[in-house]
């Protein structure tokens, strides 16, 4: 028996740990109820708006999908069949803004770990897409797909983590038509949360929406009415939509599935140097997405996603957790509320390593993310070396980054017992309140308790190996693995999820889509 499916049997029985289990939040659902920073004024707002008409009106966007074409045109774009070029008015834009909802809900296997999307709710994504994998002990590697499965075990074990994105590491140890299978089966064995579809083609994502249905006990027509995965279609900035992810963003759409559009404009690169500039030009590529959406089903909930960033104008290579991401993502919430749609953002570093640069980069985008009133923030935890490397550490640093992010969030309470005027009053002037009543009834629960940081004195830190975040943050990922429950699954719905990847591998073998 593999390693893996030994470990699948077992539940993670095995690898618990006899300790008492880490400290940490509960799951819970996170609101930001505070208003949102504004950094454009309404003028503004209206001025980059008015510019992605002009773009979206003059110059187009260029669509290689021949069936998305035809549906474009058919509502009234004017397609030039030549070159692929797909110009549309504000009346059809008005249109399918109308039609988009402001909020949904995703339902996963497990209808405890529902995410309710829009309004004031933040979600944090696991990171998704990289091609490599670190940690300090077996240093930076291919994605494999052991790798891959002891990810998703770290974001079933961590409360902070509420949905798994697209292929955390690229599992290169399986056959490249085929390892989305693979990976869907991963993410419903090893947790019970939502989870992002590959769009890279129609078949992709009608896989992953089936074996979510599967793993609920539901067909997937009825998928459509209740959605439970969501993709990301990432524009090809300047202005492209490629074909396959096009079918991939209809084929979500069919189904009543959730799309975010998200344009990779990165200034001086894929958008102009300036900040307006390039929100315009991200603002237009979103916006056309959303249209093809609604064309396809109206209703299709659709989010509206950023990713605006710069890139070092020495190198050429992409920055992230700058003062302009960071404008970029409080600016872009600014533009999705002008839409009525849900937020999607991103938590980012350029870093190489686990360390300050990547907790500081990765703090200025979280923070742009929660006060631009993202509603998703992907990417949130074990995104590194920008984008390339999936992090074991960096993932436990940002798990700490975002309880703490979440406790942040939690309103002060201003009752006559939380006032303390009593506790005040009892305390002689210039004495202390750690024998207070009002201490000893809150001591265990009056403070955030941390995951990660030490706050012991230099002497106590240095007797005990004098660690610093980074390795700390070794000893947490291989803890949680340790203390890692398997959640529980049919075993006639594992059985059914087994035979439609076996049947669905045989399908590709064949060459079907």
């Amino acid at each position: 028996m593999s390693d893996d499916g030994r470990r699948r049997r077992e539940g993670g029985r095995a690898r618990r740990s006899t300790t008492a289990p880490i400290d940490q939040l509960p799951w819970q659902v996170v609101r930001n109820p505070h208003a949102p920073m504004e950094l454009l004024s309404a003028d503004q707002v209206e001025a980059i708006h008015e510019t992605s008409m002009r773009i979206l009106e003059e110059l187009g966007i260029e669509l290689m999908s021949p069936r998305a074409r035809a549906l474009m045109r058919t509502a009234g774009a004017i397609v030039d069949e030549g070159s692929g070029n797909v110009r549309l008015d504000r009346g059809l834009i008005n249109q399918a803004l109308s039609s988009a909802p402001s909020s949904f809900t995703l339902l996963p296997r497990n209808p405890a770990r529902s995410l309710d999307i829009g309004g004031n709710r933040l979600a944090f994504g696991l990171v998704a897409g990289p091609p490599n994998v670190h940690d300090l002990e077996r240093g930076r590697r291919p994605g494999n797909f052991r790798d891959y499965c002891d990810f998703i075990r770290l974001a079933q074990h961590f409360n902070a983590i509420h949905l798994i994105g697209n292929q955390v590491c690229a599992p290169i140890d399986l056959p490249a038509n085929s390892r989305h299978l693979d990976t869907y089966r991963a993410n419903l064995t090893y947790s019970d949360r939502a989870y992002h579809c590959t769009a890279i083609g129609a078949g992709r994502a009608r896989d992953g929406i089936a074996m979510m249905a599967i793993a609920r006990g539901h067909t997937i027509e009825q998928m459509a009415s209740s959605p439970g995965v969501l993709t990301i279609i990432s524009v090809n900035s300047p202005r492209r939509f490629d074909e396959a992810m096009t079918d991939g963003l209809m084929e979500m759409a069919t189904h009543g599935q959730p799309v975010v559009v998200t344009p990779f404009t990165l200034m001086g690169a894929m958008a102009p140097v300036s900040l307006a500039a390039a929100l315009a030009q991200q603002n237009a590529e979103a916006l056309f997405g959303v249209v093809l959406a609604q064309l396809v089903r109206p209703g299709t909930p659709v989010m509206y996603g950023a990713f605006t960033s710069n890139v070092d104008m020495r190198s050429g290579a992409p920055a992230f957790g700058t003062p302009e991401n960071a404008k970029a993502n409080v600016a872009s919430g600014q533009l999705a509320r002008r839409y009525g749609l849900p937020y999607r953002t991103s938590n980012a570093s350029a870093s190489n390593a686990a360390d300050a640069q990547g907790a500081y980069e990765t703090q200025m985008s979280l923070w742009g993310a929660v006060l631009g009133h993202g509603n998703l923030v992907y990417h949130a935890a074990g995104w590194q070396e920008g984008g390339l490397t999936a992090s074991f550490e960096k993932l436990v640093i940002d798990v700490e980054m975002l309880q703490m992010m979440i406790e942040f969030l939690r309103p002060i309470e201003t009752t006559v017992d939380e006032l303390g005027f009593d506790a005040i009053a009892g305390v002689a002037t210039g004495g202390h309140f750690f024998g207070e009543p009002h201490t000893m009834q809150r001591y265990e629960h009056a403070f955030y308790r941390p995951l990660l940081s030490n706050w012991q004195n230099y002497e106590s830190w240095a007797l005990g190996g004098a660690e610093d975040a980074t390795r700390r943050a070794t000893t947490v990922w291989k803890r949680a693995l340790a203390e890692y429950e398997q959640p529980t699954l049919d075993p006639a719905i594992a059985e059914e999820l087994d035979a439609y990847v076996a049947r669905r591998r045989e399908d590709i073998a064949d060459g079907e889509p």
